[in-house]
């Protein structure tokens, strides 16, 4: 298999799962803002990384990776009426923490002095 089809297979499910969240996963504790940032898919199709950004705080965040992952059946099975595939793959949920991450290295970047866009030293007299 090529890597075009796993990439293929990763956007659909990416597509879904977003869809599925946002319309047919009805959990009051799943208030919170909710977005699927990537999807990867092992080689053999048989697991699928969903990386999820939630807003809030670390407790949110924690509580709806835990709604998240009791409702992981629910989605595998919505997953298999919407897309055809031999074998649908096993969802795990991980919270995607780039946000945070370049975030951090933008603030670490304005305490040293330095232009967060080009990483170059700004000058003083600005």
């Amino acid at each position: 298999m090529g890597k075009q089809r796993f990439q293929r297979v990763a956007g659909e499910i990416k597509k879904e799962i977003s869809e599925i969240l946002r319309l047919e996963l009805k959990d009051p504790g799943l208030m919170e803002l909710i977005s699927v940032m990537a999807v990867e898919v092992s080689r053999d199709l048989g697991l699928a990384k969903v990386y999820v950004s939630v807003y809030g705080d670390a407790g949110e965040k924690e509580k709806a990776l835990k709604i998240l992952d009791k409702a992981k059946g629910f989605v595998r099975h919505e997953i298999g009426k919407r897309i055809r595939l031999r074998h649908i793959p096993e969802i795990e949920f991980h919270l995607d923490r780039t946000l945070e991450y370049s975030a951090r290295i933008e603030g670490v970047l304005k305490e040293l002095g330095l232009d967060t866009d080009t990483g170059v030293e700004k000058n003083k007299d600005e």
